[in-house]
């Protein structure tokens, strides 16, 4: 495995992000089973249709076809720390995000973890692109904050899919767009000072800016916590 390297701005060593492994789906002890409601049955579901209305890949969907997805949803209602979906395994859920905030997570064999985005109420969250080409999860997706996703199952829904084109164009649309947004994240650490990192992110997400504990966002910027606290006291960011 390759040897850390440091981070310039602190004296922690950081390892490169191409020495990542992915782990197998480890898991220590029995996770506390999520919250899960079927949407029909749940009391907050008007509320709850007129956030899906509001999804960034529902938003054109036909009442009645609205109507149909519905039936198959699933409401999950996860704590800070509670994992979605595990890295490496093979059932897949779709994700679509009616409150709180979420990580996209992958970790080596010592438990290194490199966040790779994070995302809110009104996006969606996948593994659409490993099902397709049969192969694990190549990462898992945890709940940041308090957080309430509606989901189904992936095969069901690339069923609904091929039934409804124009919903499918608009999702695998929206695909490509995270999976480049998290390919440019990943080449600007490479290329950007500690502050140009941070600065980049402001610009990019403002609105998740306050919602992230610090940390984690050190995390997602391959900086230390204290090298983030720092530039904040130096006026910097």
């Amino acid at each position: 495995m390759s040897s850390a390297c440091r981070d310039y701005h602190s004296e922690r060593r950081i390892w490169p992000l191409t020495a990542v492994n992915f782990r197998k789906n480890w898991r220590w002890g029995n996770p506390a089973p999520l919250n899960v409601i079927p949407l029909a049955n749940h009391p907050e579901r008007n509320v709850i249709r007129l956030q899906l209305k509001n999804n960034e890949v529902l938003r054109e969907l036909p009442d009645a076809d609205r109507v149909a997805l519905e039936a198959l949803l699933v409401i999950v209602e996860g704590n800070k720390g509670d994992f979605l979906l595990h890295q490496g395994v093979r059932e897949m859920e779709q994700y679509f995000i009616l409150d709180g905030v979420l990580k996209r997570v992958v970790s080596n064999a010592e438990g290194k973890e490199m966040i790779l985005r994070f995302t809110a109420e009104g996006d969606i969250e996948t593994s659409y692109a490993a099902f397709r080409m049969g192969t694990p999860t190549p990462y898992g997706i945890v709940c940041v904050t308090k957080a309430r996703v509606a989901r189904l199952p992936l095969p069901q829904w690339v069923d609904f899919l091929e039934q409804h084109p124009a919903v499918k164009q608009v999702f695998e649309a929206s695909v490509m767009k995270l999976m480049t947004e998290v390919m440019a994240h990943t080449i600007t650490l490479h290329l950007l000072d500690a502050p140009g990192r941070v600065h980049r992110f402001l610009r990019k997400r403002p609105e998740l800016a306050d919602r992230i504990p610090q940390k984690q966002l050190a995390s997602h910027l391959n900086l230390s916590a204290e090298t983030l606290s720092r530039l904040r006291q130096r006026g910097k960011i």
